[in-house]
């Protein structure tokens, strides 16, 4: 249970235009809180919107549709949730579903506190009771690596009006009207037969009949890509800088052709690149920060595939550079 319960506005009343938040035009009627919340996100104000997805997830959010973003990692899929979050001043919690998320977690447990002296058994709630009773957007991150017992718990809900029902209270939690719930995925619940994303597996299709829409989020177009480390590092503004910026994103994008090929098991994803131009602002060396902030994460087998990708961006060989 969330323990900073800081009171919430009844109603999003606030009207919004897409053209105002996310810079395009729709004819989306968009309602949002006067002010953020304790538990609303910070707004990233360089974060590149993709019209497709923001339009889904402001479905969710306006019409409350069940909305599930999938796509390969660091593609944004969770950060595009809560940046939407962020701008309609929607409270947002995040839950990331490893294996060691239990049942209990989410639903509740007796546990023995102390009260005037004695200690006494009470039922202490999870998060989704807690959730539902408020207007929150619940995010389920990695859903299709959730274990089996666990995913059952969330079909229930799942459904528009999901009412959760408390076996152990003999309680039935009706959701807050503007109680909402999106999952990021990396694969589509069919299972992930290419080997790239260990602990994923097959959802129940009953369970995936019940998300009402289901978008696909890709990696970021090379110059999108380019503008967000540039706005983020003002420093690599110079023309010498934006070309180097330009051959990064090049290198991450050999990668990620690469990662879906299935020659490379490792991917540069949108963080990893501006964590590579941070480094290189630190070294001043862009082989070392590319070694530092990437190849040394990668396997010793691939390591060679990689080094080739690198050469045809920077014209340095990094095996014989070793």
């Amino acid at each position: 249970m969330i323990k900073n319960d800081e009171a919430f506005e009844a109603t999003p009343s606030k009207k919004f235009t897409t053209k105002a938040l996310f810079g395009f035009a729709s004819e989306m009627k968009l309602h949002g809180f006067s002010k953020p919340h304790a538990l609303t996100p910070v707004v990233d104000e360089t974060y590149q919107f993709d019209r497709a997805t923001t339009l889904a997830i402001l479905a969710g959010f306006e019409h409350n549709r069940r909305v599930l973003v999938q796509g390969y990692h660091g593609t944004g899929k969770s950060t595009h949730i809560e940046q939407v979050a962020a701008r309609l001043n929607w409270a947002c919690i995040r839950i990331n579903m490893d294996s060691h998320i239990s049942r209990t977690d989410l639903i509740g447990r007796d546990a023995i506190v102390l009260k005037d002296g004695k200690q006494i058994t009470e039922f202490q709630e999870g998060i989704i009771p807690w959730a539902l009773r408020r207007p929150v957007a619940l995010v389920f991150d990695e859903y299709d690596a959730g274990r089996p017992d666990v995913m059952f718990v969330i079909q229930r809900i799942l459904e528009a009006q999901g009412k959760l029902t408390l076996l152990d209270q003999n309680t039935v939690i009706t959701p807050h009207p503007y109680f909402r719930i999106f999952a990021t995925a990396n694969t589509i619940g069919l299972g992930d037969a290419t080997g790239l994303y260990h602990g994923t597996q097959p959802i129940n299709q009953g369970q995936m009949d019940r998300w009402n829409i289901v978008t696909t989020l890709n990696y970021l177009p090379s110059e999108m890509e380019e503008k967000i480390i540039l706005t983020k590092l003002p420093q690599m503004q110079s023309a010498k800088h934006r070309k180097l910026v330009a051959a990064m994103v090049s290198m991450a994008n050999l990668t990620r052709t690469g990662f879906m090929n299935g020659d490379i098991s490792t991917v540069m994803s949108p963080r990893t690149v501006l964590s590579w131009a941070e480094n290189y602002s630190i070294f001043a060396d862009v082989d070392l920060a590319f070694r530092l902030s990437f190849l040394n994460k990668c396997d010793e087998l691939e390591r060679p595939t990689i080094a080739e990708y690198y050469q045809r961006c920077f014209d340095v060989d990094l095996m014989v550079a070793a």
